[in-house]
């Protein structure tokens, strides 16, 4: 009995020793040890001067594991290697190991089986790519650290609640992982609460944080809100809050009092906008408060070296902020076109700003060309006057068109007045009474007075349609011929 008593004794205080020197060597490689009180160290100072080689090795510093030394205790071979080589099997570079263990040390003392393997999995689950599984958690390596039934579950639960679509949750984890971190009562709910008071619908909340996952992230109190009071006090109406969040989400983030201050100076002393002119601007493209104002004078330079005085220059970026985002080169290419081959006056530019919008290739071109084949067939005034709009011959079907209420009427009663030639009008008479004769021979098959009014009506549609195809006239108009087609058509059947 004794002699076990002395064992004991003797073990502790080779214990004690142990301790000691392995203190001491810390010490002397810049270690503090004080944190290592209640750990368990090694027994040699072999075995924690190869913990320390192995963590140096891997990229850290003494000053990271000073950081956090409780990481010494971990066991080179039933730890570290076996974290850190999971942690390279699904994604992390070799290279950037000691980034991700100077990031989240806790992993050193995560069982691979029972904690980060299940992690893994709900992330997979969640369509998170394989590809980008490295990614993620180098962004947030503290996901390895959640429960599964925890926060993680209760955030996704409630996106798709509000109608997040399941299937971009592993986007929007890629994006911005943090919001798996995020308490839904605290922080997530409060903030979707407050978009959807200012008028956002649900579904377009949605979709916005589908996109931009990072919203999540801005602060309620310190950011959202004063955001949206500084908008209130620059003029900005508060029922167009809603369409101004929709359009540039980002705005609820972003230092705006600055910003809005900066922009609305600018455009009152460069180009004239008063306060009342800049909050329309902002309302109609809230994009502006961002864009560099070297970007809007080259814009406003191009307009008033082509003679456009400079408040006429405000009331086109008033009218179509949009102006200021257009590539110069294509604003050139669309200007000399309207001066050379459309030969309309510079001022017509000044009320009508959105040509510079349009595509010159894809819109302005073919709308003219159409509109010199409209020309041609020579249907009268009426038709070729249907648009007050200073350039509606540039884009004669748009729903931008505006209509007087003189046309809107005769519009209306279908009072079309057009000139036809009279071998034209012969030729499609011979035509339908071609189609009368042809009508006639299948109607012995039909007894149905039904089913012949239906098939009557299909070659009314199909005339239509030729006439369409002679005559160049476009998708716009197509109904109209269908109608005359079906028109003359019955006027035959009944003489």
């Amino acid at each position: 009995m004794p002699s076990v008593t002395w064992g004991v004794v003797q073990g502790r205080k080779e214990k004690l020793v142990s301790r000691v020197i392995i203190c001491d060597y810390l010490k002397g490689i810049g270690i503090i040890p004080d944190e290592l009180e209640d750990l368990e160290l090694p027994s040699t100072v072999e075995v924690m001067r190869e913990r320390v080689e192995f963590l140096q090795k891997i990229g850290l510093t003494i000053d990271d594991i000073n950081e956090y030394p409780l990481m010494l205790g971990c066991s080179v071979r039933k730890n570290i290697i076996p974290v850190l080589g999971y942690l390279e099997k699904i994604g992390i570079q070799r290279s950037r190991l000691g980034e991700f263990v100077k990031n989240y040390p806790q992993v050193l003392h995560a069982s691979v089986v029972v904690e980060l393997v299940p992690v893994v999995k709900f992330l997979r689950g969640l369509d998170v790519e394989k590809q980008d599984m490295g990614y993620v958690l180098m962004k947030y390596p503290e996901l390895l650290g959640f429960k599964l039934e925890g926060t993680m579950s209760t955030s996704v639960a409630y996106l798709v609640s509000i109608g997040v679509n399941p299937r971009d949750i592993g986007p929007m984890v890629t994006q911005y992982p943090y919001f798996l971190g995020m308490r839904v009562g605290t922080m997530i709910k409060p903030l979707v609460d407050y978009l959807l008071s200012l008028g956002l619908p649900k579904k377009i909340t949605a979709r916005m944080l589908e996109k931009r996952a990072y919203l999540l992230g801005y602060d309620l109190e310190e950011t959202v809100k004063p955001n949206v009071d500084c908008l209130i006090s620059f003029g900005i109406r508060r029922e167009a809050l809603a369409s101004i969040i929709a359009q540039y989400p980002q705005i609820i983030g972003l230092p705006l009092k600055a910003k809005l201050s900066t922009q609305q100076y600018f455009f009152n002393f460069k180009l004239k906008i008063d306060p009342d002119g800049f909050a329309q601007v902002i309302e109609r493209m809230p994009q502006i408060v961002s864009l560099n104002q070297n970007v809007i004078m080259k814009h406003v330079e191009f307009l008033v070296g082509r003679g456009i005085p400079v408040e006429d220059v405000g009331k086109m970026v008033v009218n179509c902020p949009q102006l200021v985002a257009v590539q110069v080169g294509l604003m050139k290419n669309s200007y000399y076109f309207f001066k050379s081959e459309m030969g309309r006056p510079v001022n017509e530019l000044v009320e009508f700003p959105e040509y510079f919008t349009y595509s010159l290739e894809s819109r302005i071109k073919p709308s003219r060309l159409a509109l010199g084949k409209i020309r041609t067939i020579d249907f009268g005034d009426d038709l070729l006057s249907l648009s007050e709009d200073p350039l509606s011959c540039c884009f004669p079907f748009t729903s931008s068109d505006v209509t007087t209420d003189k046309d809107l009427q005769r519009r209306n009663r279908g009072n079309y007045t057009f000139r036809v030639q009279i071998p034209v009008l012969i030729m499609l008479l011979m035509l339908f009474k071609l189609l009368q004769w042809h009508e006639d021979n299948e109607a012995v098959e039909y007894r149905e007075r039904d089913i012949i009014v239906q098939k009557r009506h299909g070659h009314s549609e199909r005339i239509g349609k030729n006439l369409e195809n002679m005559f160049g006239v476009m998708h716009g108009q197509q109904v109209f011929w269908t109608d005359v087609a079906a028109t003359v058509f019955l006027i035959t059947m009944t003489e």
